[in-house]
């Protein structure tokens, strides 16, 4: 179409005039070809971008509602997750708009499409903040932000939550706690007070895993100082009992003996049952720490 354009002010500023024989380049017939592209333009514009037209165009809100709800139901959840998207963008004052962002985000999430249900649960909080589904947003959100699904590869090779990147473990543990501050009610605190704990021991695995590895290559003041910030920062969690090991043992290959011993005698006296001390290896309950919702 801009081909068409410059052709035509070319025509227009030039010194020579059109011929009276050629009367198809006149303006009036530049002003109608131009009308023409434009008219295409326009009709090209409502069809999808794959030259397919969207019917659901055509279709009213409670239509495009019930719709996008009976994909719910039926678990197509990428399908239903544009119909709530489209439904919130056609009619952003209509009764469904606020449910249909809320909806978006829960389908897009249970799609594994983690970065539109971000977008479309953050658009709900920062519209929304009187809504009473509040706190279900943030409860969403921090479900959407840490996914503890580790999928079939995970679960193949026995990895364990704590081998994951702790930025989106931290980023969930803020909108939990969002929902135990602000709404200690919500039917929704318990669980959300549960994944905290959850959160908190697997940023207390993690740094266990970082001070291990320092321990087994011999850098034992490393290995120390990660062992403390664990035993600091995570006093509750099932991984203080390694990290007072590691500790313990870093003290001892440094030479450190009279703080190897205090470190020993914490030890039995907070885990006076376990024999970590003398098999190096930390006893595994049948179901891992990780998973106490799984009843």
């Amino acid at each position: 179409m801009s081909d068409v354009i410059s052709d035509a002010s070319l025509r227009l500023t030039g010194k020579h005039s059109p011929q009276k024989s050629a009367p198809f380049f006149g303006l009036r017939s530049i002003a109608l070809l131009l009308s023409l592209f434009t008219a295409l333009f326009v009709l090209s514009g409502c069809a999808g971008s794959d030259g397919q037209k969207d019917d659901t165009d055509i279709w009213s809100e409670t239509k495009l509602y019930s719709e996008a709800t009976d994909k719910l139901n039926d678990a197509d959840f990428a399908k239903c997750g544009k119909y709530f998207e489209k439904l919130e963008a056609r009619f952003p004052f209509g009764p469904y708009s606020q449910q249909a962002q809320i909806n978006a985000a829960y389908c897009y999430w249970k799609a594994q499409e983690q970065t539109q249900a971000l977008v479309a649960i953050d658009r709900f909080i920062k519209l929304h903040q009187g809504s009473p589904t509040l706190d279900y947003a943030y409860y969403l959100k921090g479900l959407i932000t840490f996914n503890d699904d580790l999928g079939w590869l995970g679960k193949f090779t026995g990895q364990d939550l704590s081998e994951r990147d702790p930025k989106a473990a931290k980023e969930a543990f803020e909108s939990f706690k969002t929902v135990v501050e602000r709404f200690p009610d919500s039917k929704y605190a318990p669980d959300s007070l549960d994944r905290m704990r959850y959160i908190v021991n697997s940023l207390a695995e993690a740094d266990v895993i970082v001070a291990r590895f320092y321990y087994q290559r011999g850098a034992y003041l490393a290995a120390a100082n990660r062992a403390q910030l664990v035993i600091r920062d995570y006093d509750r969690a099932p991984a203080v009992e390694e990290a007072l090991y590691i500790l313990t043992k870093s003290y001892e290959k440094l030479g450190m003996v009279e703080l190897s011993n205090d470190a020993a005698r914490v030890f039995k006296l907070n885990f006076p049952d376990s024999q970590m001390m003398l098999t190096g290896q930390r006893v595994q309950k049948e179901r891992k720490w990780w998973q106490f919702w799984n009843k």
